[in-house]
């Protein structure tokens, strides 16, 4: 008789391990026939919301790097980039197969001709399979989302569209400079344009004063979206940015592991079964963070997850209302 197991019991449909949500490396093996090395690229593009076009200073979390503090400078080239990443990257992982990941602030906040030049750049590298673009959904003009519609026709394309929350008041208090109709814009911008366009969308747990019931709200309004993929982080505090002086005034409390685990077990019941769970947890620069100090174990973090959604016998899209 078989031995019962985690893997052997496990009724998510979308898995071939003790996963009960669709992994990011479950998707890429499907995907590319194995995994892929993501380079963080810095092309050195703005943002909107720092340089006045919607608002100043930028999101009260985001660093002076504008979330590409994992990149390279932007002084260097694309290809530099890619081969100085690609290369330290290669003692840890294969890097036969490789995603160039325009990760630093807006990366369609520019003439279509720039953006051109750039991610044509590094669609001819070697190695190179696919490309994400992490950018805003008001930052998606006609002749951009054309040009990225053509690009889909071409090569594996992901858009990640920065949401954080759908609640527009905690996006003011977070000087996000868009709401969530402004998003709903220009994701379906994306929609019409190409059904070849991955989008994936990226909301944060932990933004200041946001209830348990408004984080899961935002959870819910993605799942109506349904995109293809979701990314899902921890609000970290880091050095330098208008976060952590709220922080370090003591008027922000970060949430505890226990609140983070259970939260992102409880989203990935509601959301589409289908829709790729790029990411459960994010990093902050070591340095650079202040807290919640227990995200440093992010392993711990992932296995906890884990272990609670066996322990509820729940998966992926088990409450999920599509």
């Amino acid at each position: 008789m078989k031995k019962t197991t985690q893997r052997n019991s496990n009724p998510y449909e979308f898995t071939d391990s003790n996963k009960r949500y669709y992994t990011y490396d479950y998707y890429l093996r499907r995907t590319f026939g194995g995994k892929c090395a993501k380079i963080p690229i810095d092309a050195g593009f703005t943002c909107p919301n720092i340089d006045g076009r919607c608002g100043v200073g930028g999101c009260i979390y985001c660093s002076a790097r504008g979330s590409g503090d994992f990149a390279e400078r932007a002084e260097r080239s694309v290809s530099e980039q890619y081969e100085i990443t690609r290369k330290k990257l290669s003692s840890k992982w294969s890097v036969e197969r490789c995603i160039p990941y325009f990760q630093a602030h807006t990366n369609t906040y520019a003439p279509t001709e720039i953006l051109r030049e750039k991610f044509e750049e590094a669609l001819a590298l070697d190695g190179v399979v696919g490309l994400n673009i992490a950018t805003r959904a008001d930052c998606l003009e006609e002749p951009t989302v054309e040009y990225l519609a053509e690009l889909a026709e071409r090569t594996v394309l992901t858009v990640e569209l920065g949401l954080q929350t759908s609640c527009d008041e905690t996006a003011e208090r977070i000087n996000r400079g868009h709401s969530f109709s402004d998003f709903c814009r220009g994701f379906e911008k994306l929609r019409r344009a190409s059904d070849k366009i991955n989008i994936c969308v990226h909301i944060i747990f932990g933004l200041p004063g946001e209830s348990r019931e408004q984080m899961l709200g935002t959870v819910r309004d993605v799942s109506e979206l349904h995109p293809e993929q979701v990314k899902i982080h921890l609000l970290h505090v880091l050095r330098g940015t208008v976060m952590a002086d709220i922080y370090e005034r003591g008027e922000y409390t970060p949430l505890s592991k226990d609140e983070y685990v259970s939260l992102v077990a409880d989203a990935i019941e509601l959301l589409p079964p289908d829709t790729v769970t790029a990411r459960l947890t994010g990093d902050g620069m070591s340095d650079e963070l202040l807290a919640p100090d227990w995200s440093r174990r992010k392993v711990s973090v992932i296995n906890d997850i884990d272990k609670l959604l066996y322990a509820r016998s729940s998966w992926q899209g088990r409450l999920y209302e599509g």
